[in-house]
């Protein structure tokens, strides 16, 4: 496994440029990436990704292939390595941050991405001076994890959605 995408990237494409009706080409990208082992998620993005009562909760339903287990020791140990980093500045943060962040797939997806070597895909952005919430590129920075959004990866990976040719 290559990359590993947060819920944002799910959400904003069925929301926005990828929506499921308009491009089912990019949903079947992404399965295709994961058959050839590139692409995957954590099973907590699946669980938050199935809560919702829509198609893309339908989508998350029918493909659990997509969504890897963190319950392996290496991922756990490397949880409780970003839960004490997340904790020890919590300080900093608005009150909750620490806890709101810990409660969500984010900090298991980059402890997964540490045991794996895999590069996290989100859309938030990096900055350092953030005092609302633990955000994902900021903790992965911490660690040593990669990320980008998800149009690098399509880049990255050289996606094409293409229409057939007319006859």
């Amino acid at each position: 496994m290559n990359y590993l995408l947060d819920a944002n990237t799910f959400v904003e494409a069925k929301n926005r440029y990828y929506n499921m009706t308009v491009c089912p080409a990019y949903w079947s990208w992404i399965l295709q990436q994961r058959a050839s082992e590139t692409v995957a998620s954590i099973a907590m993005v699946g669980e938050e990704l199935k809560k919702g009562d829509d198609e893309l909760a339908r989508w998350a339903k029918d493909h659990p292939e997509l969504f890897l287990d963190v319950h392996d020791q290496a991922t756990q140990e490397c949880f409780a390595v970003v839960a004490e980093y997340v904790v020890s500045h919590a300080v900093r943060m608005k009150t909750g941050a620490a806890e709101d962040f810990l409660s969500g797939a984010d900090p298991w997806l980059i402890a997964k991405a540490m045991t794996t070597g895999c590069t996290v895909v989100t859309h938030e952005r990096h900055h350092a001076e953030v005092v609302k919430k633990f955000l994902i590129p900021n903790v992965c920075d911490v660690f040593g994890v990669s990320w980008m959004n998800t149009f690098d990866l399509l880049y990255k990976l050289e996606a094409r959605f293409v229409l057939p040719a007319q006859l």
